[in-house]
């Protein structure tokens, strides 16, 4: 009798976990949370950096959004689903994986030249192939294919040298692992066999190979809606990773906020798990009242897809990143390598056109906050504090025709103002209903020129012009 003993308190305490996992979202997160130093000091990088790109690459690179030689809507990274593939078929793209023309070091100074200061990549997407040496399965780069290199070890390597900071993507939902639920319709593997909370614990002990063997500064976590993760699981998940590395950051997509706040990635911090929102293919109207990302496309699909031509212009996507700036979030920009392990030329061309408005304007975007004049007619505004003054960063898309930038219903009494190009000094007149300052007759940059007003003191500004960005 006494030798099942120890069977029973497994039962139980499997028992009690399984309702614990069940549990309905609760208004006291902030119990799991540490204090605002703590997180303050965690993201202080984080909202330094403004700037980062992401990296959607994997198995269904090989197949670049075409299947059965047809292409699949606008989808890459999503192909096995959106096109019902075989899983059998699916695994035997690990045989043509092969980027013979990876360079990590090359990616990472690609990253740095555009004034990037971080990098995300998918260290295993939706299909659940990983991109590192796991010993934790073996559906991975070096058992799986001819290549038998390891990615991220390669991109640690290259990233602490050009001192960017390497941060992973990790999917929660795994379409072939055996224990992942719910299975897809077209895929013949039993149900009965699969043990959902088996599959937590690869994936935690995945997690763990990644933050002890590679250090990464973020986890950004995605395909968490399924209704088999819980926030029960999001809020297991990040007290566990927390453990592991204090000052880890961890997106909200951790945890259910996402899904269920009504607004793509947005959520309620003192509800739900994650450090910052996750704003996806769009930048809110107006800034957030927490630490957010918008995430974006270069053109229109994730993973390299060869027949979307759709790519966006350098104009749409630095004046995208100075929207983003001037709202208060970071800009996390996306490149779909192809199997090969090459950047489409496309990318690197408009990342080069960024890294050279970056070099002469990165003062506009590194380390600011949003800008307290909302959303300009002539553009946006980010800013910083420095001591006895406040610097305003004017991000000009539309010159002025009359040469007068007007900065309504600011207060202060100016220091300086000059453009950021060459530093060179504008003249700036005051009264009670703002602040004027006279431009050249044309633009240093014709995308988006920068004007440095630096004024005495904290902001102050009328009641009537105070908005939030």
């Amino acid at each position: 009798m006494w030798a099942f003993k120890p069977l029973i308190l497994i039962a139980l305490v499997m028992f009690f976990s399984a309702a614990t996992l069940q549990a309905e979202p609760t208004t006291d997160f902030v119990s799991v949370a540490e204090d605002a130093a703590d997180k303050d000091a965690r993201m202080a990088w984080w909202r330094e950096a403004r700037f980062g790109m992401f990296i959607h690459w994997g198995l269904y690179s090989v197949l670049a959004g075409r299947y059965e030689d047809k292409p699949v809507d606008n989808y890459g990274e999503w192909i096995y689903e959106k096109a019902q593939i075989p899983l059998p078929y699916y695994e035997t793209l690990t045989e043509q994986f092969n980027p013979v023309s990876f360079d990590a070091d090359q990616w990472v100074q690609t990253a740095k030249d555009a004034g990037m200061k971080y990098l995300v990549i998918t260290s295993k997407h939706h299909d659940g192939f990983c991109l590192w040496d796991s010993v934790v399965g073996d559906y991975n780069v070096m058992r799986r294919t001819p290549f038998r290199r390891d990615i991220l070890a390669e991109l640690a390597k290259a990233c602490k040298k050009h001192k960017l900071r390497l941060c992973f993507y990790y999917s929660i939902m795994d379409w072939h692992h055996p224990d992942y639920l719910p299975r897809r319709a077209w895929d013949s593997r039993p149900v009965q066999e699969a043990d959902y909370e088996r599959y937590v614990e690869y994936m935690k002990a995945q997690l763990k190979e990644l933050i002890t063997r590679y250090d990464p500064a973020v986890l950004w976590f995605d395909g968490e809606w399924e209704d088999t993760w819980t926030h029960a699981h999001g809020r297991d998940l990040y007290r566990y990773l927390r453990a592991l590395k204090p000052d880890l950051v961890i997106n909200n997509r951790i945890d259910k906020g996402r899904q269920e706040s009504g607004a793509a990635g947005t959520f309620d911090p003192s509800i739900y798990a994650g450090d910052f929102g996750t704003p996806e293919q769009e930048i809110p109207e107006t800034g957030l009242s927490y630490d957010w990302e918008t995430c974006m496309t270069m053109n229109d699909t994730w993973g390299y897809k060869t027949d979307d031509r759709n790519w966006k212009t350098a104009e749409t996507l630095i004046r995208q990143l100075a929207d983003t700036a001037g709202k208060g979030g970071n800009y996390l920009l996306n490149v779909g390598p192809k199997a090969n392990g090459m950047f489409p030329d496309e990318s690197i061309k408009l990342l080069s056109q960024m890294g050279t408005w970056m070099r002469t304007n990165g003062e506009s975007v590194y380390g600011t906050t949003a800008g307290p004049i909302g959303r300009p007619e002539w553009g946006r505004c980010t800013q910083k504090e420095d001591g006895r003054y406040t610097r305003l960063y004017l991000h000009i898309f539309e010159w002025p025709r009359d040469g007068v930038l007007e900065i309504q219903g600011l207060t202060n009494k100016v220091h300086k103002a000059m453009l950021l190009d060459g530093k060179r000094p504008l003249k700036t007149t005051a009264d009670a209903t703002g602040i004027r300052v006279t431009l050249p007759q044309t633009p240093p940059d014709a995308i988006n020129s920068v004007v440095v007003l630096s004024v005495f003191g904290k902001l102050q500004m009328t009641a009537s012009a105070a908005a939030t960005p």
